[in-house]
């Protein structure tokens, strides 16, 4: 993914960067959305998300924003895959985004 190119879902990691800047004064603008680009860059480049349509791809994602933020990311992501599959909700196939969990934790080390 070249760098400022990042669209949907990815472009949810830019917004949360945002959010997680605004509301914590010790975490610098820049520095977040540095590293919530590298995060969208790796994912894309890992095709962590390939095989999901656009709506699992955008929930998986979402669910993402949410747990690397977390004390822990690896292990609110690891509880995430599992909850895919327990309660999956809207999700259309649930088995494929509870893996795609799986392989965004391994591609970002967590």
């Amino acid at each position: 993914m070249p760098p400022g190119s990042v669209g949907p879902p990815f472009d949810q990691f830019l917004a949360t960067a945002e959010a997680v800047a605004q509301a914590r004064p010790e975490v610098d603008l820049e520095m977040a959305r540095e590293v919530f680009q590298e995060v969208a860059t790796l994912l894309y480049d890992g095709l962590a998300l390939d095989g999901l349509d656009d709506h699992d791809a955008g929930a998986a994602v979402a669910g993402l924003c949410l747990d690397l933020v977390a004390e822990d990311p690896g292990a609110a992501v690891r509880a995430r895959s599992l909850t895919a599959l327990e309660d999956p909700g809207d999700l259309h196939d649930p088995e494929a985004v509870s893996a795609a969990y799986l392989v965004a934790a391994s591609v970002l080390q967590l």
